[in-house]
């Protein structure tokens, strides 16, 4: 059983390399062509949000007819129904209405008109990168993650002031979950499919809730910023229990923090509050780190020798970093010499216990088939 101090290590280790491997991903051609699509698209006020959700909810990216042309070399498709935005209407103002405005300003906004735009997916051209391109959905599931989504839903409901609910996928416009911080609620798409992706959620709106509360010390922290942090919380949580998420939550943290300042930062905050998962992890009989094999094998019973080397065997196959596959592999091997040392001894007593037995005449193979 590894030490407090070789937990917390394993822990900062793992908040480092996920700040390398982002940093390394936004550093990519790809990445930097998706912000220069970004670039391309307006920033949209919250009333025209508001608008285009009201009218097309399965909206993701939008822009005007020319602009689908000249920015995306793409064009809007036939009989495609227009979405309303609506546009200032900036007037130079006359000195009389600069004081019948009681202003010194030389324009105005004297009202609106309201311009069509149409959704990427309402058009058909040259690809265009989206966040989705650097998010893998698909994670390696856990034997355990659907009792352990189901425990942890029970714990915060029961034994916290949260209230965590669940509604179809379909109501979320493309989210997984979210956190309501009037409510202190937790809302999580019950219908989603892959388990372990649900689980990383409820751990992703769970740090939400203790970071970005009405309360919480990081509540007024750019939407970027939290982001970041919960996804970060998430990943190492996931990690805690055996489950790999890097393929999901460094796409998802590199799409949100495009500055390497807001990474860094955001990130090494993490480290001071990443403890938030480990009181549920031990009250929920959760692995709290990768186990680490008794450094002399030697004491240990065959039982829990032949259990270590099986639980390592699993860690092996859910492992994506390459580094710590390796490590692991090591420590699989070292059991698995061990193992073949007890079973040559045992073989050689019997045979002296039982000379009357003829002994092959080559040497037996000295390792175990795996």
């Amino acid at each position: 059983m590894p030490s407090k101090a070789d937990v917390k290590a394993w822990k900062a280790q793992l908040v480092a390399q996920a700040e390398q491997q982002i940093l390394k991903l936004t550093d990519s051609d790809q990445f930097k062509k998706y912000l220069n699509t970004l670039a391309k698209f307006h920033r949209y006020s919250a009333r025209n949000i508001d608008l285009i959700y009201a009218q097309n909810p399965q909206a993701t990216q939008v822009a005007g007819f020319k602009q689908w042309q000249k920015a995306f070399n793409r064009t809007v498709n036939r009989g495609a129904k227009a979405i309303r935005i609506a546009a200032p209407i900036i007037k130079k103002l006359t000195p009389a209405e600069q004081k019948h405005l009681d202003t010194t300003d030389e324009r105005a906004i004297v009202g609106y008109r309201y311009l069509p735009v149409f959704d990427v997916a309402q058009t058909s051209g040259e690809p265009v990168l989206s966040a989705k391109d650097f998010v893998k959905e698909n994670l390696a599931d856990h034997q355990n993650v659907t009792s352990l989504y189901n425990a942890f839903k029970d714990y915060l409901n029961q034994q916290t002031d949260l209230k965590v609910s669940e509604v179809p996928l379909a109501t979320l416009n493309g989210a997984k979950g979210y956190f309501q911080p009037s409510t202190n609620e937790i809302v999580i798409g019950g219908d989603e499919p892959d388990n372990a992706l649900k689980l990383k959620t409820l751990y992703h709106e769970y740090a939400h809730s203790q970071l970005h509360g009405l309360k919480s010390a990081f509540k007024d922290r750019p939407r970027a910023y939290q982001e970041t942090q919960a996804e970060a919380v998430a990943y190492v949580a996931m990690q805690n229990i055996g489950v790999d998420t890097s393929n999901y939550s460094l796409g998802y943290v590199a799409t949100w923090a495009k500055d390497k300042a807001v990474i860094h930062s955001a990130l090494s905050e993490i480290q001071q509050v990443i403890e938030l998962s480990d009181g549920l992890t031990k009250q929920l009989g959760l692995q709290e780190a990768p186990k680490e094999p008794e450094h002399d094998l030697k004491k240990l019973s065959a039982h829990d020798l032949n259990k270590s080397y099986q639980g390592l065997q699993q860690q092996v196959q859910q492992a994506r970093n390459p580094q710590q596959k390796s490590e692991l592999k090591n420590k699989l091997n070292d059991i698995h010499h061990e193992i073949s040392n007890r079973t040559q001894k045992q073989l050689q007593a019997f045979a002296e216990q039982n000379p009357e037995i003829k002994q092959p005449e080559s040497e037996p193979d000295q390792s175990l088939k795996r």
